[in-house]
């Protein structure tokens, strides 16, 4: 497993400004976290994702390719870094028809 921070510079006001994830040996997310502007913090893993957030469908590819972007920071954080963004973090809401809350 790896860990990454990712801090997205851009100013869009719907969109997360810094992603958590979760990498897996095979290079897909596992889980994920989200923080937008608003101070909202969403997560997702492969059971609870919405149309807010959710896991890419494909491979995350290498850190240093992300890192290269010019709008992406991208770095390595610990375990334990990720586990205390993924419990500040709340699912996604979809509605009250959402049979997985």
């Amino acid at each position: 497993m790896e860990y990454w921070k990712v801090d997205w510079l851009h100013d869009f006001q719907s969109e997360p400004t810094t992603l958590f994830n979760e990498i897996g040996d095979d290079g897909y997310e596992v889980r994920k976290v989200q923080h937008y502007r608003d101070g909202r913090k969403l997560k997702a893993d492969a059971l609870h994702e919405s149309a807010d957030i959710g896991l890419s469908d494909i491979p995350v590819g290498a850190i240093q390719d992300v890192a290269g972007q010019p709008e992406l920071r991208a770095t390595l954080i610990t375990g334990a870094a990720f586990e205390e963004a993924w419990r500040s973090a709340s699912w996604a809401t979809r509605g009250p028809d959402s049979a997985d809350r």
